[in-house]
């Protein structure tokens, strides 16, 4: 007679080998704090599109060394040092940036729990509570300074109760429930993404192709900097070393006048500014500024030219 559980576990070893051969993606999900009503509607968001599929972290790891070993997918090793926790796998085919929006989505309140890592920062406001003063000790544990105004609790200042990813702690937690505040939402979070044989962070999936692009151009400008500084050659800066040297070719050549092809349309730039537009509006810029100058040497001429007073009542200044 076969033994059940060890039929279970072929059947999900069978299952998640398929899967792994069936999709081209997948995404690693944490459900920590993840109800079954939620589970169960995110897999109905899911049908059709991609297939979720849950289970023992022991077991997991058990097949996806199996699968390394036998060379049939030696990826998965860059995978597994991330099953640990509660964690599933969602397999697809489809765009993973809609996939992963259909299972983040789903989100419900809850209250605080002593001992839960927040995940969002929580801040009190200041104002009036509604508790009675006898309550007060809840805020002294707290170190939060309070006033008693009509009767009820009022808080100074805005407290900062509970930090992200930090333990909430039990005195936090009575007090949000006193106050009846449910400052948390919790859902299913996508960690990691296996795509083509390569694993990385699912933030990833947040940057558009305008993104990629400027990170590679930002390196490739440092990279040729850092080419050209050093005096190394390479493909990133060889463009950037012809351009500098061809400057300095057709530089030699107007000096000297041993010109070549390539320094002709230069030399006729140098010699005829007004063909070209910033030459002719440099011109006429300093034709107007060059008769200004002329205006103004001609006034401190004149101003120059006038006799000056006689401070002491004299008729001739020249003798002073």
């Amino acid at each position: 007679m076969s033994n059940p559980r060890r039929q279970r576990k072929q059947q999900y070893r069978e299952r998640l080998v398929n899967n792994l051969e069936k999709y081209n993606a997948v995404l690693l999900i944490g459900v920590d704090y993840v109800g079954s009503n939620q589970m169960q509607q995110v897999r109905l968001a899911l049908r059709g599109r991609a297939e979720m599929l849950m289970g023992k972290n022991t077991v997991i790891r058990r097949v996806f060394k199996d699968l390394i070993d036998d060379g049939s997918r030696p990826e998965l090793e860059n995978f597994l040092p991330f099953i640990k926790g509660n964690v599933g796998f969602i397999f697809t085919n489809e765009d993973l940036n809609e996939i992963r929006k259909v299972v983040t989505e789903n989100k419900v309140p809850a209250a605080a729990k002593p001992g839960v890592l927040a995940p969002v920062d929580v801040r009190i406001p200041a104002g009036s509570t509604g508790l009675d003063p006898g309550q007060t000790n809840f805020f002294q544990a707290l170190n939060i300074a309070t006033k008693i105004t009509k009767g009820s609790i009022e808080i100074l200042n805005e407290v900062h109760i509970c930090k992200l990813n930090q333990p909430v702690s039990a005195s936090a937690a009575a007090l949000l429930a006193k106050l009846n505040l449910r400052p948390f939402f919790f859902g299913i979070s996508v960690t990691h993404v296996m795509e083509g044989g390569s694993v990385y962070a699912a933030e990833i999936l947040d940057l558009s192709d305008d993104d990629m692009l400027g990170m590679f151009f930002n390196a490739t400008r440092k990279l040729s900097a850092l080419c050209i500084a050093a005096n190394y050659p390479t493909l990133a800066s060889v463009a950037h070393d012809f351009k500098a040297a061809m400057k300095k070719v057709v530089a030699v050549a107007i000096e000297t006048g041993c010109m070549f092809e390539a320094a002709e349309e230069y030399k006729d730039m140098v010699e005829n500014p007004g063909k070209y537009g910033s030459g002719g509006g440099g011109a006429a810029a300093g034709g107007d500024s060059g008769a200004a100058a002329a205006a103004v040497v001609e006034e401190e001429e004149e101003e120059e030219a006038a006799p000056a007073a006689d401070l002491f009542g004299g008729d001739d200044a020249a003798d002073y």
